[in-house]
């Protein structure tokens, strides 16, 4: 390979929550490492520990090697680079300029479509298991969310329940959804026939789509993202789709995201409220990283990558599925986070899945409580890191966990 994901990089007292979470945190805190296990290995905060692509350092170098950093309009270059990103890797034409504003991260262009279309107390659709952010933005901003969970088919695969979702609409009378494409956690790459699906019941109630769209470029293996807004005429203006180059290029430090707006009249009402509390000011730092990224070199470091978190993603399932006895998985087909289901393994052992969560915390192995993304028995975990380290984790997690 011409980029280099195999060196182990020390991230600690370099800004990494991954590696030097708080004291206080359930990573660190009541936490001893034992079995003569010396040291942490991040797979929980969803971050990849893997450089970043190198055009990017230089693109934001090139930036600071100016003294002046006072107001500035974000570049046409900037809205040059999504749109031939988007035209590049999701097939999308049409796209101008004006259907893209920057968003202060992507929960924060949530919040925005939330507060801008709702009043507190007002329901929102969610697929469950569900991003633990989404569960955030409705606690802080005051939305409730009504929770649609998805259903294991008999390859294991997660399908949306679309009978189930259509009662709660109506039940509820709700108004917005939240569709998370691919989804995290369970790394669903959605099909078009179920995307279509979906989209048809959200226009028989008229309802308004967020379609979170961060993780579309980390697809894996054959497996292709399809934009929401891709699908028909009305859902390209009944919805509001979410990207950025974070989790693209390991940028989340940088904030930056966008949005992509059709229509005119909803597009209007959402930077209205933005405008209004004086939020939603772009880094100019955070304009540079994505132009370093979305070109021509930084998609021959994507598909790099790409092959390196298919690897990581089949070994990991091999692995499950070989030698840990009672814990299943379904195969990630995007994104590079990795969920587990222990309730085989809980109920046989006569374990909590608080005390496995420590087992495994106590091994060096720092996953995350899935049970925070409405998973019962469940652990999130992060695949984004050499393949030394992985084999190492799971290997602990085969000797001093699950043994």
């Amino acid at each position: 390979m011409k980029y280099d994901f195999e060196t182990i990089i020390d991230r600690h007292g370099c800004d990494a929550l991954a590696v030097d979470p708080p004291a206080e945190s359930p990573y660190r805190k009541g936490i001893e490492l034992k079995n003569g296990i010396t040291d942490h290995i991040p797979m929980w905060i969803a971050d990849m520990n893997f450089a970043t692509y190198p055009g990017i350092q230089e693109a934001v170098a090139q930036r600071l090697a100016h003294p002046c950093f006072g107001y500035y309009l974000p570049k046409d270059e900037y809205y040059e680079a999504i749109i031939n990103w988007q035209a590049k890797r999701n097939g999308v034409a049409g796209l101008s300029k004006e259907n893209i504003g920057y968003e202060n991260g992507v929960l924060g262009g949530v919040s925005s479509v939330l507060r801008t279309l709702l009043v507190k107390g007002e329901k929102v659709l969610v697929h469950s298991p569900t991003y633990v952010g989404f569960t955030h933005v409705f606690a802080d901003a005051g939305f409730t969310p009504v929770h649609s969970p998805m259903k294991r088919d008999a390859e294991g695969v997660y399908r949306m329940d679309f009978d189930d979702m259509e009662k709660r609409i109506m039940d509820e009378k709700i108004k917005v959804a939240i569709f998370c494409s691919p989804h995290n956690p369970t790394g669903r790459v959605w099909e078009k026939w179920e995307i279509e699906k979906a989209m048809t019941l959200f226009a028989k109630y008229d309802m308004t789509v967020i379609s979170d769209e961060i993780w579309s470029d980390i697809i894996l293996g054959d497996h292709k993202h399809i934009p929401t807004q891709s699908i028909s005429e009305d859902a390209r203006m009944r919805t509001v789709a979410l990207y950025a180059p974070t989790k693209t290029f390991n940028l989340a430090g940088f904030i930056g995201s966008y949005h992509i707006i059709y229509n005119k009249e909803l597009r209007d009402k959402i930077l209205k409220t933005e405008g209004e509390c004086f939020y939603n000011s772009m880094n100019i730092l955070s304009q540079y990283a994505l132009i370093g990224g979305f070109n021509a070199g930084g998609e021959e470091w994507l598909e790099e990558l790409l092959t390196v978190l298919t690897d990581n993603a089949n070994y990991a399932t091999r692995f499950v599925n070989e030698k840990l006895a009672g814990v299943s998985v379904s195969k990630p087909q995007g994104t590079y986070m990795f969920f587990i289901d222990c309730s085989e393994y809980l109920a046989k052992h006569n374990m909590t899945h608080a005390e496995l969560m420590k087992k495994g915390l106590e091994a060096g192995v720092d996953w995350q409580n899935g049970e925070d993304f409405f998973g019962q028995n469940c652990i999130r975990m992060n695949l984004a890191l050499p393949k030394s380290r992985l084999i190492e984790a799971f290997n602990r997690l085969e000797q001093f966990v699950f043994n």
